[in-house]
C-alpha cells in the first residue's frame, strides 16, 4: 500500500514522487511548505494538477504514484506546475500527436 502525505493542499502520492497533486484549486500566490522550505505558487493551480516536490532537472523522469509518467524538457522548480508545457510524455514514446486531418501536430514524442 502506498503512504500518502499531506503538504497543505497538496498531496504526495508515493515517497519515490518528485511531484505533488492537488487536492483542490490552488490560488497564486499560495504559500505551500515543502521539504526544502516554503515555495509562493507563481500562478494557480487546479485541482489534480501537479506541482514540482523539488528541483526537477532537464531529462529528468517525472515520477508520479512511483512510477514514470513523463520526462521533463526544461529545468522546473520546486512548486512550479508540472504539465505538458514542461513535461513530454513517457507513456507513447514512438507515436507522434496528430492534427484532426491527420498530419503532424509538430510535437514528437
Amino acid at each position: 500500500m502506498t503512504e500518502k502525505s499531506s503538504f497543505g493542499p497538496f498531496l504526495l502520492l508515493s515517497g519515490k514522487d518528485n511531484v505533488l497533486v492537488a487536492r483542490a484549486n490552488s490560488p497564486e500566490g499560495l504559500v505551500v511548505a515543502l521539504e526544502g522550505g516554503e515555495v509562493r505558487l507563481s500562478r494557480p493551480i487546479p485541482m489534480a494538477h501537479k506541482i514540482a516536490r523539488h528541483d526537477i532537472a532537464p531529462g529528468d523522469v517525472i515520477l508520479k504514484y512511483g512510477m514514470p509518467i513523463g520526462i521533463a524538457t526544461g529545468a522546473i522548480r520546486a512548486g512550479e506546475h508540472v504539465h505538458v508545457h514542461n513535461i513530454r510524455s513517457a507513456y507513447t514514446p514512438t507515436h507522434m500527436l496528430q492534427d484532426a486531418d491527420g498530419r503532424s501536430a509538430g510535437v514528437s514524442l
